[in-house]
């Protein structure tokens, strides 16, 4: 599964100046509003260390590793959701993503314009957050009367139906988004099948200055408090120090991101964050042509995981065989780890680990 994350934010934030550096793309990043009109779309690598690692036990042909696609999309602005701006057509963009990056301007700079006039985070995300969440009324409104209809002559499930929607209408009403109303599991389970923006979610992505890394100033600390209230993620970045690290050679950053304190480049950041938020884990093949990571959902069957590769995959699953890194680098080989009975062979109702190596057997 390609995991798809959606860069929002008002108009100037750094929302280009960051894609293009997470994906080496062109994007315009220009000192003006809605420079980015039509979205800009970039596939790039999950970074995950444990690939090399596989590979110095698995001599292969390539390696390759999950994906993420990250589509910049056009600056949002106060009055989005009556059509202000470029409003319809961002929401349009941001529906066909899993999850939101939300970059939120937390440094000064008087030589770039802030669209409102001055920066203050909390109010960025509140102007966001509202008009996502009118537009999610307007959507709501159907399934509002519909419910509403079906209650007069339905049973107990219409009128539950009802009593949650409209509960989750009138939380919006108020300019709060989805994923901040308290649910329950069965509630929320309904509630994702309803595609609301803000129920999406959301990964904050504090914009400093070079000299506020790697901590983050008062504003991102604002934004973080913020997070927590929400169970967001949170990551800190510089747009203009990730611009110049993709420019650095790989083999060169390490200096470079030592000298503002930080261990890696954002991308590795964020594509964690990201998979902590939507709930997922990578598992392994590994084999002479080539050594793959394969993104699924945490609690994916051994069937589910290897329907990712190949539908025809989960319809014949049969068994897996199922190692860990641990043992092969322990033991050296894959033949070490069957000699030394480590291979597992797991069924149907397997519950895949992140981190698995495995070999699907299936019949087709």
């Amino acid at each position: 599964m390609a995991l798809s994350v959606g860069i929002v934010g008002l108009p100037n934030v750094g929302k280009s100046t960051v894609f293009n550096a997470l994906t080496a793309g062109k994007a315009e990043a220009a000192n003006y509003p809605f420079c980015t009109i039509d979205p800009n779309v970039g596939v790039v690598p999950v970074p995950d260390p444990r690939l090399k690692r596989i590979e110095a036990k698995i001599k292969t042909q390539k390696v390759i590793p999950a994906i993420v696609e990250i589509v910049d999309i056009a600056g949002l602005v106060k009055g989005a959701a009556q059509g202000e701006g470029l409003g319809n057509k961002f929401l349009a963009n941001i529906r066909e993503t899993n999850a939101i990056l939300m970059m939120v301007r937390c440094f000064e700079d008087g030589n770039v314009i802030h669209v409102a006039g001055s920066v203050d985070p909390m109010r960025d995300i509140d102007i966001i957050d509202l008009e996502l969440a009118l537009a999610d009324v307007e959507s709501l409104d159907k399934r509002l009367k519909k419910a509403q209809s079906a209650a007069k002559t339905g049973g107990k499930e219409s009128k539950t139906e009802l009593a949650m929607t409209e509960k989750v209408h009138a939380h919006l009403a108020e300019g709060k988004a989805a994923r901040s109303l308290a649910l329950t599991d069965d509630e929320r389970k309904a509630v994702s099948t309803w595609g609301l923006l803000t129920a999406k979610p959301v990964l904050y992505c504090c914009n400093v200055g070079e000299t506020d890394l790697p901590d983050g100033n008062a504003w991102s600390n604002l934004v973080r408090a913020r997070a927590i209230t929400e169970q967001a993620g949170v990551v800190i970045l510089c747009g203009k120090v990730e611009a110049e690290l993709a420019e650095v050679p790989e083999e060169d950053r390490g200096e470079l991101l030592s000298s503002y304190g930080l261990k890696e480049p954002a991308l590795a950041t964020l594509a964690r964050e990201c998979y902590r938020l939507l709930g997922l884990q990578s598992y392994f093949t590994a084999g002479e042509k080539e050594v793959r990571a394969w993104t699924v959902k945490k609690g994916a069957t051994g069937p589910q995981a290897a329907g990712v590769i190949h539908t025809d995959f989960e319809k014949g699953y049969i068994r897996a065989q199922v190692y860990s890194l641990a043992d092969l680098e322990a033991l050296g080989s894959e033949a070490a780890i069957k000699g030394a009975g480590k291979m597992r062979m797991e069924g149907k109702d397997y519950e895949v680990q992140d981190g698995d190596i495995m070999h699907f057997l299936f019949n087709v």
